[in-house]
């Protein structure tokens, strides 16, 4: 980060007017808000007007600062701030004439400072990132021809690739020998708790069984692994107030059993051990959570129990109720009431209604079977449910989204397999299954073998995964696609976290997401970034975050959180309102993952994606 990280804000006041002189008169010399932002306006379409006469080698530069006008004049402009609720130049205005505002916060301040750095061309975008790293001997564009030119072309991208090994060897995954071994000795500790023989690890039955959760799990996890001060505080009161957490054997043996520093279990344990933050809200919650947690408005778009549908050709069928362990980031956290509860596991007659509604409306095409996770059902009630679908002509094609296969890997047996890849017919009908690896870490020989066991049988295998505060380090996600490969998982949709106030702690600006696709997950090849980032709009759908169309940057808050308007997938087909979302403040994320050990200064150019 640079040197305005830390400042009070009367300094990072001086540095945005200081920052352009044009500006900084702007500001003070303007006897109110409108008169300021008239002039500001008049400034913008100035600078614009001599940007695209001007002629110079720096054309991403260019385009940056003239993207950066573009979001300026988005963020003053009056029918943005009646959206927002808030007028960000009138407080900029304010605090340039020396009105205290306690509201203000620094990340307000950076924010402006960036925009105003990127307006004048000084975002570094058509530098990059990794030039320092690089060395200053880069050779210039006018050598890259002929052999010559390939020769030097190609040691340069060899210090490129040799900047992402480095970067991605500092994750390790679960098919690493040191951490197979420490794993097998995690196995060793939990199965003498549970009085478990090597048996017992390989049946899929017994980890059902022996989830940990409630009191009881409370009490083998303290014993079984170092926790936090935070971790104890939480689960503890989880406990006391009845909130659903669970965590499977298998699972828990993914965790570091030696130390409590997170320092490589992180996202495993912030996967299944909930945040204070989170359990506090649950619990204020526990009455109205139906109201309060439902995001994706599901309850207004499930023409009938079970069934959720928000796009012509697909819907979601959530079969159960249930899951072999809670994560975190849940989505229907608001309908789960506990891991592997009998009620969450419906019978035959409870389906059947979903079933019948499926047969009457052929424009359905894909179905979704999901949850809680379809897999904690029997192999004779997965058998039922494929056989009605097979008989439907205008099913096409069967996803089933579980993430057994990283929580009890030994559900997926040959007979499971073999069941499941029945129901494809070549010419007519496909099945997949769609998995949540987050991070290498929970890519293991186990994982491997589920997948083998499935790819045998015609299944393939995709993964989504949740974009966290945990999974958002530089080429992390890269190191997570790189482990997926390696056993057979192809990449599908990398989703933002759903946006709710219980997930707080979970969430990162919607900028580190764009940014982790265009500087790192470009330098893979192109089958290991085959997943698409995206952002899901209660009651509407996904919104692709590469389609820069379909948002708009309309504010900048107190507090430094940006506002984004986002268009519904629909746009340009139907007429549907647009939606307003308040994202996490960069600048309180930068110091965030500063205190996690990152060097902000990697992650600059987060200010200039939008």
């Amino acid at each position: 980060m640079k040197a305005e990280s830390g400042l009070d804000r009367a300094s990072l006041l001086e540095a945005v007017l200081d920052e352009d002189p044009q500006i900084r008169e702007i500001l003070e010399g303007s006897g109110d808000p409108e008169e300021a932002r008239d002039r500001l306006l008049s400034y913008l379409a100035e600078l614009e007007s001599s940007l695209r006469f001007e002629e110079g080698d720096d054309r991403l530069g260019l385009a940056s600062a003239l993207r950066a006008i573009e979001v300026f004049k988005g963020i003053v402009s009056p029918a943005n701030e009646e959206l927002v609720r808030f007028s960000a130049l009138s407080a900029l205005w304010a605090a340039a004439h020396g009105m205290e505002d306690d509201d203000l916060e620094p990340g307000f301040f950076e924010e402006f400072l960036h925009i105003i750095r990127g307006i004048n061309g000084k975002g570094g975008i058509g530098v990059g990132w990794l030039s320092d790293r690089l060395g200053p001997d880069l050779p210039p564009d006018s050598v890259w021809g002929g052999r010559k030119g390939a020769v030097l072309r190609s040691r340069f991208l060899d210090r490129l690739a040799e900047e992402m090994e480095a970067a991605v060897g500092r994750y390790p995954t679960g098919l690493d020998e040191d951490v197979i071994a420490a794993r097998r000795e995690n196995r060793r500790r939990i199965l003498s708790y549970f009085a478990g023989s090597d048996a017992d690890w390989d049946d899929p039955a017994w980890h059902a069984e022996h989830v940990l959760k409630g009191e009881e799990g409370w009490r083998a996890l303290q014993r079984l692994v170092p926790l936090t001060g935070e971790e104890v505080a939480s689960v503890r009161l989880a406990v006391r107030y009845g909130i659903p957490w669970g965590i499977t054997p298998y699972y828990l043996s993914l965790f570091d059993f030696d130390s409590s520093d997170r320092s490589v279990d992180y996202q495993i344990r912030s996967q299944v051990i909930p945040s204070l933050h989170t359990v506090r809200a649950m619990i204020e919650h526990r009455q109205d959570r139906y109201r309060a947690f439902d995001y994706m408005r599901e309850r207004d778009t499930s023409p009938i129990p079970r069934v959720t549908r928000r796009y012509p050709a697909v819907a979601i069928f959530k079969v159960a109720n249930t899951c072999p362990q809670i994560c975190t980031y849940c989505q229907r956290n608001w309908e789960i009431s506990d891991a592997m509860v009998a009620a969450g596991i419906p019978d035959r007659e409870a389906l059947t209604p979903a079933l019948n509604w499926f047969e009457e409306h052929e424009g359905i095409t894909d179905v979704l079977l999901t949850g809680g996770d379809p897999l904690v059902l029997d192999d004779r009630t997965i058998a039922y449910l494929l056989g009605r679908f097979s008989r439907m002509e205008h099913i096409r094609h069967i996803r089933i989204g579980t993430r057994v296969p990283v929580t009890i890997p030994m559900r997926v047996t040959d007979k499971l397999a073999e069941l499941l890849g029945a129901i494809i017919e070549p010419g007519r009908r496909d099945l997949s299954l769609v998995t949540h690896v987050e991070s290498p870490y929970e890519v293991t020989p186990e994982l491997a073998s589920a997948v083998a066991r499935l790819r045998r049988h015609g299944i393939r295998v995709y993964n989504q995964q949740v974009f966290t505060l945990e999974t958002s380090r530089r080429f992390q996600t890269v190191a997570n696609r790189i482990a997926l490969k390696r056993v057979g998982i192809d990449p599908y949709y990398t989703f933002y976290a759903k946006g709710k106030d219980e997930h707080r702690d979970l969430l990162v600006p919607i900028a580190r997401l764009v940014q982790e696709r265009k500087e790192e997950a470009r330098l893979l090849p192109g089958i290991f970034r085959t997943d698409e980032p995206v952002f899901n709009v209660p009651g509407l759908g996904k919104n692709h975050l590469r389609a820069a169309q379909d948002r708009e940057l309309i504010g900048i808050l107190p507090d430094g959180r940006r506002v984004y308007l986002f268009h519904p997938w629909e746009k340009g087909i139907v007429p549907v309102e647009p939606w307003v979302y308040v994202d996490v403040s960069i600048s309180e994320y930068l110091r965030t993952m500063e205190e996690r050990g990152e060097d902000s200064a990697d992650y600059e150019s987060i200010w200039y994606y939008y």
